[in-house]
């Protein structure tokens, strides 16, 4: 059974259905590190500083709520790719611990580096395209609702 939304009203407000959009490309886009609606555009403003809006388009994604997710998951990539070479390289060559130490940590430390920017683009994707926190022009502002007031009362619009 499928429920759909054309336009509900709550209170004095309407509600309208918002478009469908492509989870897979809206993650592929912002796993390459661009804007997530339009793939033109860059995502990050910095190296893990997600711009303000996208400059081809326009869409706005400073309010992104990744938080510990993209460092998470980075470590639960990471640990399933370094972790069975580790033991693989001890197994066949038996080096002495220096030797581990000396490929491992600059290994870990450049795949951390390289891999946190993808995945953290991935995520705010993956909030753009199910329209998560600030991506929803029908929700109200987080932190209005966190203070239980509308945005206007909160802002003084």
């Amino acid at each position: 059974m499928t429920v759909q939304l054309s336009g509900a009203a709550i209170g004095d407000e309407t509600i309208h259905a918002l478009p469908k959009r492509n989870l897979v490309q809206a993650m592929t886009r912002g796993m390459l590190c661009r804007c997530p609606a339009c793939g033109k555009g860059s995502a990050f403003g910095k190296y893990l500083k997600v711009a303000h809006a996208c400059e081809a388009c326009g869409e706005e994604l400073h309010h992104h709520r990744a938080d510990d997710a993209p460092p998470y998951f980075t470590v639960f990539i990471l640990g399933h790719i370094l972790i069975p070479l580790v033991l693989a390289v001890e197994v066949a060559f038996v080096p002495a611990l220096w030797v581990h130490m000396a490929i491992w940590i600059p290994l870990s430390i450049a795949l951390t580096l390289a891999i946190l920017p993808p995945v953290k683009g991935a995520l705010v994707g993956l909030q753009g395209a199910i329209y998560m926190h600030g991506f929803d022009p029908n929700a109200e502002d987080d932190f209005a609702r966190m203070a239980g007031q509308k945005t206007e009362e909160l802002y003084g619009q």
